[in-house]
């Protein structure tokens, strides 16, 4: 059997002028990098500032376990779907982190016949947005430190600097430092910190923006400090934005890149899903329903976190909601959120799979009854999967009144979620009634409530004494109408990562604030969230290797 990355280097790739021809740029509005991939000029978006919109349906998943559920495959697998079935599509996914490549996870392309292509370029360095990310952070970091160093005519405390380093790779050592060592010349020392370049307030700020004023804005308004009189300070009272943004002028630009069945793809932007946002850019978003019948978009995830962070933020910056959901979901996720350890998951267990359907099913109401969005569920099929546990599934899917697809997108690409892709369809004439959560209006501790208690199912909220005067702060300097964005761990529709399942009789704790200012987010904290994880004891990157012909191995 082929691996992924086996896969993908058979690929019979397009010219990137096909591809763009095939969703309908113009070659004047490709900036290409390669044969394969391109930028797309912002003139595109004005170009089709008076077109319809096409149907946006938004793939997420239940909880995801330790061995991958293929939310990612599934999205690839359903955009090429539905051009099979007749449909112009696009799907819109977000950029892989080194981190993750190397890490845990591996490559975030897809897998088997539902890939983007070049599978190699876009898990690496692909197009440089992550290396200007970085530059543009760590850019700020250094004016920061100048700053202070050659006078601090703005006042700032240096103990209470906010905004910390960042890199593009899981390195534990890093999240904790100390810099201005030294002497006099190195600047004052002082704790610091890095976090991951998916973590960075400029990614989300990158994935928000929708020109470069609206970039350059946001910039400005990045949150770096305090004075000693705690009057806040921003990014554009030490005038860094300008700067900043100019690095950036390029990673603002969608990536255009195609599916393994040489369909249109955008790649773009990269924020994580239990830390920031967790989708990718808003332009590519748009793009992708002014150039589609059906945009697909994948949020990071389960619909606790990248789904919630979706409805709940991007939904309403961008004016758009979906037309349908896809919820990802497995026998084998079921079975481990029923209790069965990992060497057992390829056993056959009826029982494990109906108690572990409540995880499924809290993902199912979250959808359907806190945002009125229809949902289509959508079952990944592996080798083990047995006729007993599929017929279970069934039983249980269909006593809930949920439409559902059992998929084979690995083994056969767009063909494998044909019936999927025609119960999505279907789904766009059922009722909508799309409504998030809350407003900007809504006083920050409600909006933390609300998702809280309706979407992860807690019985309420509980505040350290640190975050209850950090929100009562933000409050009183201007931060009261800015989003929630909730971060806690992946593995659990709780703040607790033990709690597999569905969870019941459990509070969320929020212990820190984090203020994203140039983004609107509030960020509280709630559990124990790494915004620097670490490689685990055997990394991926123990994989990778290269030939001596140049050709990359071990990838995914």
């Amino acid at each position: 059997m082929l691996t992924d990355i086996e896969i993908a280097q058979k690929a019979k790739m397009l010219s990137i002028y096909k591809i763009a021809e095939k969703a309908g740029i113009e070659e004047k509005e490709l900036i290409p990098y390669g044969k394969y991939k391109a930028k797309v000029s912002l003139s595109l978006m004005e170009r089709l500032k008076d077109r319809t919109n096409g149907k946006l349906v938004l793939v997420t998943a239940m909880t995801p376990t330790p061995y991958g559920e293929g939310k990612t495959t599934v999205s690839i697998g359903l955009t090429q779907a539905f051009w099979r079935i007749g449909h112009k599509s696009m799907v819109a996914l977000r950029e892989p982190s080194l981190g993750p490549v190397f890490g845990i996870k591996g490559g975030a392309t897809g897998g088997g016949y539902s890939q983007v292509v070049p599978m190699e370029d876009i898990n690496l360095h692909f197009t440089g947005d992550f290396h200007a990310v970085d530059s543009a952070h760590n850019l700020l970091s250094a004016m920061i430190d100048a700053h202070v160093h050659h006078g601090n005519a703005v006042g700032l405390d240096t103990r209470q600097i906010q905004w910390p380093r960042s890199m593009d790779m899981n390195d534990r050592a890093l999240r904790k430092v100390v810099v201005g060592l030294g002497g006099r010349t190195n600047g004052p020392p002082r704790e610091d910190g890095f976090v991951i370049t998916p973590a960075s307030e400029i990614m989300a700020i990158l994935g928000l923006s929708r020109d470069y004023k609206d970039l350059k804005e946001r910039l400005g308004n990045i949150l770096i400090g305090f004075k000693r009189t705690k009057e806040p300070i921003f990014a554009r009272d030490i005038g860094a934005n300008g700067a900043m943004a100019a690095l950036l002028k390029e990673a603002l630009l969608p990536n255009l890149v195609q599916t393994i069945e040489n369909t249109p793809a955008l790649i773009h932007t990269g924020p994580f899903g239990n830390i920031a946002h967790g989708t990718c850019s808003l332009t590519s978003i748009l793009l992708s329903l002014k150039l589609s019948e059906i945009a697909v978009v994948e949020a990071g995830f389960g619909s606790d976190l990248g789904a919630e962070k979706f409805l709940n933020i991007v939904c309403q910056i961008g004016g758009f909601s979906p037309d349908a959901t896809v919820i990802v979901g497995t026998i084998r996720a079921m079975k481990y959120h029923g209790g069965v350890k990992k060497k057992e998951l390829t056993n056959e267990n009826v029982s494990a799979i109906e108690k572990g359907f409540e995880n499924l099913k809290a993902h199912i109401e979250n959808i359907r009854d806190n945002f009125g969005i229809p949902p289509v569920v959508a079952l990944n099929v592996f080798p083990h999967d047995t006729d007993n546990e599929k017929a279970k599934v069934k039983e249980l899917l269909e006593a809930e009144g949920v439409e559902y697809a059992f998929c084979e997108v690995w083994s056969k690409g767009g063909e494998g979620a044909i019936e999927l892709a025609q119960k999505a369809v279907s789904a766009f004439d059922l009722p909508k009634n799309y409504s998030p959560l809350y407003t900007p209006e809504t006083p920050l501790k409600e909006k933390i409530e609300k998702v809280a208690t309706r979407v992860y199912g807690a019985d309420g909220v509980d505040y350290s004494p640190s975050a209850n005067r950090i929100l009562k702060r933000l409050e009183e300097i201007g931060f009261k109408n800015a989003f929630i964005c909730l971060a806690k761990t992946q593995a659990s529709l709780s703040d607790n990562s033990k709690l597999i399942g569905r969870p019941k009789g459990f509070r969320v704790q929020i212990d820190d604030v984090r203020v994203k200012a140039g983004a609107n987010f509030i960020v509280p904290l709630a559990g124990d969230i790494m915004e620097m994880p670490g490689l685990p004891k055997e990394p991926a990157a123990l994989k990778v290797d290269l030939k001596e012909d140049g050709t990359i191995t071990g990838l995914f």
